[in-house]
């Protein structure tokens, strides 16, 4: 495990666990009736999606990393670079024209009536797929034979969902009793 491998897990996992959508979607699950199953349904979902991912990519590098400079590093170099170049290009591009001001998307209006499986694909529609991209071009340098690697990995996965599970369990501390039938 570099160190390097750690530090870009933990900015990668900082960006997704701080993103607005996602976190804003969650809130919206929260208030509305049975909030905390809907909650605790995209929340599962979430993490659910960070591990398929982690798991794919460890499959696919059979949990050892590439040598340096094979074709299979530089290949994962340029994703990650292709990946960070989108992302700045994006932000600039939306820093010189901000979106102009409308209304609540049409689904926000909707999420009082939200099953718990439409909770929880909200959450697989609403992952940060180019930080989630980036996680994994990072996750290839993991090393399955290191307890070092698998506990950053765990501390990925929980960073990238840890401000779901604080608004998940001030939910549950904060529950409104239920009207009796």
């Amino acid at each position: 495990m570099t160190a390097l491998m750690v530090l870009d897990l933990v900015v990668i996992g900082t960006a997704i666990t701080l993103g607005p959508l996602h976190n804003s979607a969650f809130i919206l699950l929260l208030s509305a009736p049975r909030g905390v199953r809907k909650g605790l349904a995209f929340l599962l979902s979430w993490l659910a999606n960070l591990v398929a991912v982690i798991a794919c990519v460890l499959l696919l590098t059979g949990g050892d990393p590439p040598a340096r400079h094979s074709a299979p590093s530089t290949g994962v170099a340029c994703v990650k670079l292709a990946l960070g170049a989108a992302m700045v290009l994006y932000g600039a591009r939306r820093r010189r024209r901000p979106p102009r001001p409308h209304g609540p998307p049409r689904w926000a209006a909707r999420v009082d009536d939200a099953s718990l499986a439409t909770a929880a694909g909200l959450a697989w529609l609403l992952q940060p797929w180019a930080l989630v991209g980036a996680g994994a071009a990072t996750v290839v340098a993991a090393n399955l034979s290191s307890l070092a690697d698998w506990l950053a990995l765990a501390g990925y996965c929980l960073l990238a969902t840890l401000s779901l599970i604080v608004m998940e369990m001030y939910g549950v501390g904060h529950r409104r009793p239920q009207a009796p039938n």
